[in-house]
Parts: structure tokens; sequence; C-alpha cells
């Protein structure tokens, strides 16, 4: 099944200010390229070509003068704009409509870097019933830091509930910011309320799967870094810093 990708990058980036009062944290430079250069790249390597990018109005025209309609990096390019940073679901919720009725597809958080070949994982999704959803882990060594999985016990493909920078984590485990849906999680960011920083979470999206058994997984293989803060956005430098893409 031939899927389509949505990339995010929004948000305000307030753990790299003041680096993000000049521009959006994506477009930070990571070795040679900006970093959302990578995440494209990813897309166009697993064979999606049909790309929307979510950004901030201030951005728009930033992301345009690179990227241009995407054709010089693979893929074709799609642009919508959330208006102010109300969280990932509400930025997803902006994906109807270029997401089309029974589509599948992949969306990756600007910020996540990552070497693993997206294609197994895309079989695996595409061959889970409608309506589900896919997450990728990684093991990490400082879980309380992320969403971290509590698996099922007697179904060890699928995920009971997400657990939100949890104290005591139940898993060594992080979701990564790249997950697999299909149209019918429109229906499921409407029944979520805003949460006690106002935004509405992706995580709650993905609770709601996971109390349906509508959740699965798969763990990253390779290298992986959400490069959301100064260290992190040092250690994706020095890893893609011979990168060609």
């Amino acid at each position: 099944m031939k899927m389509k990708g949505v990339l995010l990058a929004g948000g305000n980036g307030t753990r790299l200010a003041p680096l993000t009062k000049l521009m959006n944290k994506h477009l930070l430079p990571v070795g040679r390229y900006p970093m959302i250069a990578y995440g494209i790249d990813r897309l166009r390597l697993a064979g999606i070509t049909e790309v929307l990018l979510i950004t901030g109005a201030r951005s728009l025209g930033l992301y345009a003068e690179y990227f241009e309609n995407g054709l010089k990096h693979g893929v074709r390019l799609t642009y919508r704009v959330q208006e102010q940073a109300g969280g990932i679901a509400e930025a997803l919720e902006l994906a109807k409509g270029f997401i089309l009725p029974g589509e599948k597809f992949v969306m990756l958080l600007g910020d996540n870097l990552f070497l693993d070949d997206l294609q197994p994982y895309l079989r695996n999704f595409n061959k889970q019933p409608a309506g589900s959803a896919r997450v990728l882990l990684s093991p990490v060594k400082d879980p309380h830091r992320y969403g971290v999985p509590v698996f099922n016990a007697e179904q060890s493909s699928k995920i009971d509930r997400i657990e939100e920078k949890p104290q005591q984590p139940q898993s060594q485990y992080a979701v990564t910011g790249i997950y697999m849906y299909d149209d019918a999680v429109f229906q499921w960011i409407e029944r979520i309320h805003p949460s006690a920083r106002g935004e509405l979470e992706i995580t709650d999206v993905n609770n709601l799967y996971a109390g349906e058994g509508r959740l699965e997984y798969d763990v990253l293989t390779q290298w992986w870094c959400d490069a959301g803060t100064f260290e992190s956005l040092a250690e994706a430098s020095l890893k893609m810093k011979n990168v060609t893409l």
C-alpha cells in the first residue's frame, strides 16, 4: 500500500532558546543540512514521496525558500500552517484532507533523527487492520525523560499504555517521534481534551488506541536522537557531520 508522510515542524523550541528566537528549531543546522532535511530523506528512502510539512506562519517562508516544492529533494511537499503551538495532536489535525479516507501514513517529528530504514516497519504496519496504530521505540538510558511504553503481558506485540515522563519507568524504552496511523486517527483526536499545559497530546491519542488493543510497536535497531536540547543537538551534529543527502 502506498503511504504518505506527515512532518511536524512547529512548536516554540524553548529548550533551544535563544537560537530559536532566530529561526524554527527544525531549521537549525545538523551536520551539513537543516535538521528536518534528514526526516524528509528517511521518508524518501522508504518510498514515501507525498509529504505534508506542518509549521508555524513565521517559518513558512524559510521552508519554502529552502525546499521549494520538494522535487529537488525527491519528494512532493505540501505546506500547512499551525497558527499557534497547541500540541502534536492539534498539528496532526491539519493533515485532514491531505490524508484521504482509508489511507495510511507515517508521521515524524522534525527533531527526531535516526538511521533505521523505515521500510520494514511500514510493512509491519500495513499488515495491521484498519483503525490501528504503530509506534517506534528506542532503548534509552534515561527513560524518565520520555513517554515510556508499558507492554501487554499476554500479547507481546502490543502496548497497554504509555506513561509520560514517569518517575519509575516500567521499561527502558522511549516512544520516539515516529508514528503510524490511518485516517481514523482524526476521530480519536476529537475524543481528547487539552492537557494541563493546554495542548492536545499525542500520548493521549496513542493511549486511546492502546486501551482498545490497537497499538503495536517496533524497536529501532540503530542510533536515534531527539535533537531538542543543546546536548542532543551537539550529539546529532557530530553523528551526522559526514552524511551527504
